[in-house]
């Protein structure tokens, strides 16, 4: 049983299913502190290891109508949220959420607000600053002014296994030995470990109330990205790279070239790139009076490198970057009516039963996407996959947090897992761009002592008669996608029963 600190103080912590807040969760109960989560979807949160030790709120920062109780005994509040991604709008609906959720902290009488920002570029006009940037600063602003004592922590790059400037770093340098660039790898950057980070949230629950400011964060090294992806090669067993910086990648063509080559797709890698354009470097290092560096020092760049690539390597990453559901991508629910009356749902059911046990069958499921592939046609799929990265979208490129476990809340390539009963179905919904709403539901139950019966549903919500073509347009290669799928599936379960 979990043991509270004597002074416990309750915690509230947005963004639980994000990146960053699904790994501070499990630092504040590590710690002693009682702590709730607000979600939009509960759900996202039910296979989470520390599931059981926490209180659920649902609600949505932007709609005030939504937070009633979620801040009832609540000392501590964590601001974790944004809308990188979103599209232009991103910077007023970040503006309008914590509006609304720094009046309803101060109502409620919260003690204490922590929210972890971007570092801001020293003597670098705010108006000059990139969209992203600028609007977390403006976020720490509104929350420092909204009545609650508020400690916003800024920080540029963080390195840890799963977060996205982490991937974009990783996947550029192992896919490129040599490389044409933009200048912004010339420009100099102070890293975190992602580990620092969460101490640095942690322990910001027990600063004094007269603290309502900004801090700096940053590890103990100051590094140019080409110098990043150089000690990365070596962490990494990689010759070194020959990188050539150009002037003349701006940071809308880089980031096409960020997405082309990294999972990270455009949308998010141009926030980040046009955050690099300028130097970020901290500018103090005051947040040592009140929580002091560890004994053995902070994080060194090195050395957080070589945490999370064997994080990686022993299929260990707790959350990624692709944890949080990719703005503007679909949640509705996989209609349950039989006669569903929203209009036409068109579907493709594939059935074979298989003499394989129903755990051989299940095993080769759970395994699928990621280096495991969709067992069918991989050039349909790639193709597939190029197409969605052409138009913004998230690609198959994203793969899979875990090589053979999955639970609700994860991505998967394109894909998002809506449902997962262990050992007998798994339900994704899609987040490539479509015009309509896209679920794949594979199922195994018994057949006979020795048998399985393996199911597999694709469905497909259109959305007006662009979705319609669109179905009846790929719909005469379902056999050899959909049809292999299953075939492969069931013959795979076979050979490893």
């Amino acid at each position: 049983m979990r043991t509270l600190r004597p002074d416990s103080k309750r915690c509230l912590v947005t963004g639980a299913s994000g990146y960053i807040g699904g790994r501070l969760v499990p630092e504040l109960l590590a710690r002693g502190y009682s702590v709730r989560c607000l979600v939009r979807n509960p759900g996202r949160l039910r296979d989470q290891p520390w599931r059981a030790d926490v209180d659920i709120a649902a609600g949505d920062v932007s709609r005030p109508e939504t937070l009633a109780g979620a801040f009832d005994g609540v000392d501590v509040v964590y601001y974790l949220v944004h809308s990188l991604g979103t599209g232009p709008a991103f910077e007023t609906t970040d503006r309008d959420a914590a509006r609304v959720f720094g009046a309803a902290a101060a109502a409620a009488g919260v003690t204490r607000m922590i929210y972890l920002g971007g570092l801001v570029p020293a003597a670098v006009p705010e108006a000059d600053l990139s969209p992203h940037l600028r609007s977390r600063a403006e976020v720490g602003r509104i929350l420092r002014s909204s009545g609650v004592p508020t400690a916003e922590l800024r920080a540029a790059v963080i390195v840890g296994s799963g977060s996205a400037s982490f991937e974009m770093l990783r996947y550029l340098t192992e896919r490129l030995p040599a490389m044409v660039t933009p200048r912004w790898v010339s420009t100099r950057i102070q890293p975190i470990a992602v580990r620092d980070v969460l101490r640095y949230l942690a322990d910001a629950a027990d600063l004094p109330p007269e603290v309502n400011r900004t801090f700096d964060i940053g590890g103990p090294d100051i590094l140019t990205y080409q110098q990043m992806m150089q000690r990365y090669a070596r962490m990494a067993g990689l010759r070194r790279r020959l990188i050539v910086p150009v002037p003349v990648l701006t940071p809308r063509l880089s980031s096409h070239w960020v997405g082309l080559v990294t999972p990270v797709p455009s949308s998010i890698a141009r926030p980040l790139v046009e955050s690099l354009r300028h130097e970020v470097v901290c500018a103090e290092h005051d947040i040592a009076r009140w929580v002091p560096d560890p004994p053995q020092g902070l994080t060194g760049f090195d050395q957080a490198v070589t945490l999370a690539l064997r994080r990686i390597k022993d299929a260990d990453v707790a959350t990624r970057w692709s944890s949080a559901t990719l703005p503007g991508a679909p949640s509705d629910p996989l209609p349950t009516d039989p006669d569903w009356a929203g209009g036409s749902l068109y579907q493709d059911i594939q059935e074979r039963t298989v003499a394989a046990s129903p755990a051989a069958v299940w095993r080769v499921i759970e395994g699928i996407g990621g280096d495991n592939g969709w067992y069918s046609f991989p050039l349909a799929w790639a193709l597939r996959g190029w197409l969605d990265r052409a138009v913004g979208g998230v690609g198959l490129r994203r793969g899979r947090r875990d090589p053979a476990r999955l639970r609700v809340g994860d991505s998967l390539d394109f894909w998002r897992v809506e449902e997962i009963e262990p050992g007998r179905l798994l339900r994704l919904r899609a987040e490539m761009r479509l015009p309509g709403l896209a679920w794949l539901e594979l199922s195994v139950t018994p057949d006979g002592e020795r048998g399985a019966c393996y199911r597999q549903r694709a469905l497909f919500h259109p959305h007006g008669l662009a979705g319609h073509a669109y179905w009846w347009a790929v719909a005469p290669f379902h056999t050899a996608v959909f049809g292999g799928m299953a075939r492969n599936i069931t013959e795979r379960a076979l050979r490893a029963d």
